[in-house]
């Protein structure tokens, strides 16, 4: 078995930022139709601590051939009819690290069955590389001493799964929501195919679903306040400036250039594993 490796996010392409997964998604995915997001939902957003500054409207496909309409900042997808069931954040509190969701998978819900899409012949389908990908990011997560525990089967019945991860036409990176007010993980994980290209290894692969699964069980991008591994040279806040925004995870170090898969960006040389900080964070809230 591979040894435990790390969480982070979104590249940094020989030499070249690319911003966090979800931009890469926008430009190519699937028939994709794109709206500018209403005041009265930008103001839902923030207060729940979500990047408004790029965020659009969506009509996303899912891997049965249906489509649905989703709020999107970055690599972040938050379905626009459950946008209310959302509650506001609390404003953050000390020097902080890891961050949360305003929801995290509630414990009825934490034996998580993950389908990962194939045998439709369909650009749905993940192709080897990430099947591969999905088994070892899957298998970071069961080795941990907590309470979430992850059954990963592929195939294209999806009526049994809680999590699906499929594959979309696109860049390099991926998507993913939130666990649901009812205290369910997020859904659907999308897996762009740029990724299975040459430039980018089975752990660069391993790193983005592991990344996205991340934000599926409740985690928010360590560098939310200032996207420190998405390029920013600017100085650092002493904390965070949006507020409310993201929840600290109490007992998780301050550092704002620690290394996590959480990280906004990620590069060609992530291997796809845990950091400590990362255990810690999932070991405290699971």
């Amino acid at each position: 078995m591979k040894n435990l490796k790390l969480l982070a996010l979104c590249a940094v392409v020989i030499g070249c930022l690319i911003s966090c997964q979800k931009e890469d998604v926008t430009d190519t995915t699937l028939d994709e139709v794109t709206q500018q997001a209403t005041k009265a939902q930008l103001e839902k957003l923030s207060k729940m601590g979500v990047n408004t500054e790029k965020v659009t409207i969506e009509d996303i496909p899912l891997p049965d051939g249906s489509k649905e309409k989703y709020l999107v900042s970055g690599d972040i997808t938050i379905p626009v009819k459950n946008l209310e069931d959302y509650p506001d954040l609390l404003s953050l509190d000390g020097d902080n690290k890891q961050y949360r969701s305003d929801y995290i998978v509630a414990p009825q819900y934490r034996n998580i069955r993950i389908l990962g899409w194939t045998g439709t012949g369909s650009t749905f389908d993940l192709t080897p590389k990430m099947q591969t990908a999905l088994s070892w990011a899957v298998a970071n997560y069961n080795v941990l001493p907590n309470t979430l525990n992850f059954t990963l089967t592929y195939g294209n019945d999806q009526s049994q799964a809680d999590m699906v991860v499929y594959r979309v036409i696109g860049g390099a990176g991926g998507s993913a929501g939130f666990p649901t007010s009812a205290g369910r993980p997020n859904r659907y994980v999308r897996i762009n195919s740029g990724l299975d290209s040459n430039t980018y290894s089975y752990n660069v692969v391993e790193h983005v679903i592991g990344h996205e699964i991340g934000h599926s069980v409740g985690f928010r991008h360590q560098d939310w306040y200032n996207r420190w591994s998405c390029g920013y040279t600017g100085p650092l806040p002493a904390e965070p400036s949006v507020s409310p925004a993201a929840i600290w995870i109490s007992g998780t170090p301050w550092s704002p250039y620690a290394d996590s898969i959480m990280l906004g960006c990620f590069n060609t040389g992530e291997d796809g594993e845990f950091t400590a900080s990362d255990r810690d964070a999932l070991n405290i809230l699971y």
